[in-house]
């Protein structure tokens, strides 16, 4: 059971010395019975302390790694359970499947199809994470040349799914190098598939029906000394989904029950194209770790790849772009200007906006450490003094040889003294940067 705030005060050396970045020692008590601190911040804490809160230091939910080197992917590592509280560390890994039961060409079409599903947002790449295979033969030969094919045609790490512990055992010998997440455990197999993971080092999903079966049959594999697991609990219909997906994360948060201190597993597998696209974004939304899904279809994939990203973004650290001046297009010396905020969603839009106007400019993002327009002005983080100090910093006056900046609409307030601090001619674009390129024919002459 997970000790309190006072209970691991009186393990702390109590000299309130800051060395951990807590005002006191009791402060950081209660950060350590949060969750939202790790005891090696503590330089004076004894061994008898360490070993006694070893349980209240680690995070409610484990990090697990599956596959090696640069590719690997994390999971877990969870303290909270909204993301406003802290923030979530480790974004779903997305994995898509392959049948063993394809042709070798159309498996490694099928891979080299996972491969390619890559695409950029807001200045960020996405991409699916895993390959999951699938042992739908049943056939030990088959599935082991389904995993010698699919490792030799991706650097993705894989995952192994079979209920039969000699297919696993086939497919380990080819990838188990690679450290594959191994599916499944169940009450009935559990005693041939967990030795086979210990073996090989690697992480493995412990599936049962229902959260109390669950919660035993994770409890004695944990307890046999195999840690690095995942959880699944079978439930396919979106509602079970989202159920059992909010419980496990409140009683291994909240209450901070071990057999439920791990990540979870989904395999969304239904007949319907869209609708499977939209019970995955729940398992997103909803903790899920590692979200198998049956599609390769690009446009399946960015919308969940995308919501991913929204779900994952720090809310203290929204995504920016480098402060500075950029280039869209091939603009010269009389390319107009427009100066907005480094907020990422904000730079972009402004960006395509340019791009769909057919006019070479220069963009000056300026550093409001990653907000909107709006937002920044009203955070006074947007400024007229801001604005000339990034005209002077970025070097705008050496590439063109007007003095005409384009301002946001929403914040024409600034236009005055702008114009009074920078020297420079201020223009008051539209409200909305999908006004650009009417703006542009209207109002812009070289």
């Amino acid at each position: 059971m997970a000790l309190t705030g006072l209970e691991i005060y009186k393990l702390l050396p109590r000299t309130n010395c800051k060395d951990c970045g807590q005002p006191t020692c009791l402060a950081f008590a209660m950060q350590l019975a949060a969750g939202k601190a790790s005891l090696d911040a503590c330089p004076h804490a004894s061994d008898q302390a360490r070993e006694a809160l070893s349980a209240a230091a680690s995070p409610p939910i484990a990090l697990i790694t599956i596959g090696v080197g640069d590719n690997a992917v994390q999971v877990g590592n969870e303290t909270v359970l909204f993301r406003h509280e802290k923030r979530f560390e480790h974004p779903t890994a997305i994995a898509v499947s392959v049948d063993d039961t394809l042709p070798p060409t159309a498996l490694a079409a099928r891979v080299e199809a996972i491969n390619n599903l890559v695409f950029e947002r807001v200045g960020q790449t996405c991409r699916v994470d895993l390959v999951a295979i699938r042992n739908r033969s049943g056939e030990v030969n088959t599935f082991r040349n389904a995993v010698r094919v699919t490792a030799a045609a991706t650097s993705r790490p894989l995952v192994l799914m079979s209920y039969d512990a000699a297919c696993l055992a086939a497919g380990l010998e080819i990838a188990g190098q690679k450290r594959p997440l191994i599916w499944a455990a169940t009450p009935e197999n559990h005693q041939e598939v967990v030795p086979l993971a210990a073996r090989y080092g690697v992480p493995l999903v412990v599936r049962a029906e229902g959260l109390e079966t669950l919660a035993t049959l994770a409890a004695a594999i944990g307890g046999a000394g195999h840690k690095e697991l995942l959880l699944d609990t079978g439930t396919r219909d979106v509602a079970g989904l989202l159920a059992d997906q909010t419980h496990i994360r409140r009683l291994a948060v909240q209450k901070r029950f071990r057999p439920f201190g791990y990540p979870t597993f989904c395999h969304i597998a239904g007949d319907d194209p869209v609708e499977n696209v939209l019970d995955a974004a729940v398992g997103i939304a909803k903790y899920v770790a590692v979200l198998v899904i049956d599609t390769v279809d690009p446009a399946d994939l960015l919308a969940l790849v995308t919501w991913r990203l929204n779900i994952y973004t720090d809310p203290q650290r929204p995504v920016a772009v480098e402060p500075k001046l950029y280039a869209i297009g091939n603009p010269g010396p009389d390319a107009p200007v427009f100066v907005t905020t480094n907020f990422s969603l904000t730079y972009f839009c402004v960006a395509g906006d340019v791009e769909a106007a057919r006019v070479p400019a220069y963009i000056l993002a300026v550093d409001t450490d990653g907000t909107s327009v709006l937002t920044a002005w009203a955070a006074g983080k947007l400024t007229p003094e801001k604005i000339t100090d990034a005209l002077a910093s970025a070097g705008v006056a050496e590439v063109v040889r007007h003095r005409r900046l384009i301002i946001p609409g929403s914040v024409a307030v600034l236009s005055g003294k702008l114009a009074e601090l920078s020297g420079w001619e201020v223009l008051v674009g539209p409200r909305e940067s999908s006004g650009i390129p009417a703006y542009l024919k209207e109002h812009w002459r070289p």
